[in-house]
């Protein structure tokens, strides 16, 4: 898709430079032992299987901010960051600089969203196929756009209905948000352990 989009505007304005930005860009200064799955080696080294993050570009501004509305130089800071919404990540920012970060080698791996599970048990998907006969293909489509609070609640992806339901009673709508407010607190715990101390958390 994004592909189409550039080859769309190279065809409609061919004239101007294109400049391509790439949300994973920002988390390259992770260190390696954040970034490398405990997998042989042999799979990140011949085919780069390996944690790239995303929202980059947010978490780069964020930062930014976040020095300015401290009054503080952004980097001298130790930022634990969380992007919350649909698609939701949480990174740990130290000095203006990516230390880890909650998504992986795809958008699914981290924080409960609106519609993806976020960390699972990867035995997961033998599972669903010896019990249910599901794809390697059904199984990826259920956790992306079937699961989060989605899945948990049975009724929505959007906090908003989310909460009403909650005051209402709604025990899956009250268990989805439990589940994603418990989720992101441990991950706050984790990226101040990979920032070593912390200044902020955004």
């Amino acid at each position: 898709a994004n592909i189409l989009g550039i080859q769309a505007f190279q065809h409609a304005f061919p004239e101007l430079k294109h400049v391509a930005v790439f949300d994973t860009a920002f988390h390259q200064t992770m260190p390696s032992h954040a970034y490398r799955y405990a997998i042989p080696a042999e799979y990140y080294e011949k085919h780069g299987v390996r944690r790239y993050g995303l929202h980059g570009t947010s978490y780069r501004y964020v930062a930014q901010e976040a020095g300015r509305v401290l009054n503080r130089d952004s980097n001298r800071l130790a930022l634990v960051i969380a992007h919350l919404g649909n698609g939701a990540s949480i990174s740990a920012v130290l000095n203006g600089k990516s230390q880890d970060t909650s998504m992986g080698l795809t958008p699914l791996e981290g924080l409960v969203m609106g519609t993806r599970s976020g960390d699972i048990d990867p035995s997961l998907f033998s599972f669903l196929s010896e019990n249910f006969a599901m794809s390697v293909e059904q199984t990826t489509n259920m956790l992306n756009r079937q699961s989060g609070l989605l899945g948990l609640s049975g009724l929505s992806n959007d906090c908003r209905t989310l909460e009403a339901a909650a005051k209402e009673g709604h025990a899956g709508a009250t268990l989805a948000l439990e589940v994603f407010a418990y989720r992101l607190a441990k991950y706050i715990g984790a990226m101040t352990v990979a920032c070593g101390r912390l200044d902020a958390l955004v």
